[in-house]
């Protein structure tokens, strides 16, 4: 949510449940779509680091044209004031470790037990690790283009290689790099493709005879 808009200098703060910190941008990075900033205007965005100078949003698009409310305008004026305060984590945001902390392992012992068996080639499962690393890649290369305006890998492909088996190596990547961890509509998207690899690994599992 924008908490704070300067229209004369065309720069304003956002804030996030799951940044500890009022992230910075520039009119430059906001995609309005007709809409403009506005304090109490709901968003998504991307957020980089530069240079050390704190966090930055970019490709920011609005959600919904909220109104600014009367609460909204009383906060506003003591947050230009005030040094900016630790938010809470995100919402779910303990819900989705408690699940990662169980995918993960269940993932790794799924494809060792299909290998055994030989539901799965060997090769294949060898091979899945390094679908989690170039996906981590794939996300340190998008966030380092962002922050020297270089061409942006496509939201598409970071989900197409999280589909294909890399979701361990993407969720890692927006934890650890804080990449994509702001954006609502790029982590629906990113959960869902986690549902469909499962999806699809236990039908092929199911589908697949011991030894075949």
């Amino acid at each position: 949510m924008i908490v704070r808009w300067d229209a004369q200098r065309g720069f304003g703060f956002l804030r996030s449940p799951a940044t500890d910190s009022d992230v910075f941008f520039h009119i430059g990075d906001f995609r309005g779509r007709g809409v403009q900033p506005a304090e109490g205007l709901q968003v998504d965005y991307d957020e980089i680091h530069v240079d050390g100078r704190g966090p930055r949003a970019m490709a920011i698009e609005p959600v919904a044209a909220v109104r600014p409310t009367a609460a909204v305008r009383r906060n506003a004026a003591p947050h230009l004031a005030e040094p900016r305060r630790s938010a809470t984590r995100a919402p779910g945001a303990s819900a989705e470790i408690a699940a990662m902390l169980v995918l993960m392992p269940l993932f790794a012992a799924t494809l060792l037990w299909a290998a055994w068996t030989l539901r799965l080639p060997v090769p294949v499962m060898l091979c899945v690790p390094l679908l989690s690393v170039v996906t981590f890649y794939l996300y340190w290369r998008d966030k380092f283009a962002a922050q020297r305006g270089a061409w942006r890998t496509p939201e598409a492909t970071l989900h197409l290689a999280g589909l294909a088996g890399g979701w361990p190596g993407g969720w890692l990547a927006q934890r650890l790099l804080r990449h994509k961890s702001s954006k609502a509509t790029f982590r629906k998207a990113y959960w869902g493709t986690v549902v469909l690899h499962w999806f699809a690994l236990v039908v092929w599992l199911a589908a697949a005879s011991p030894g075949q």
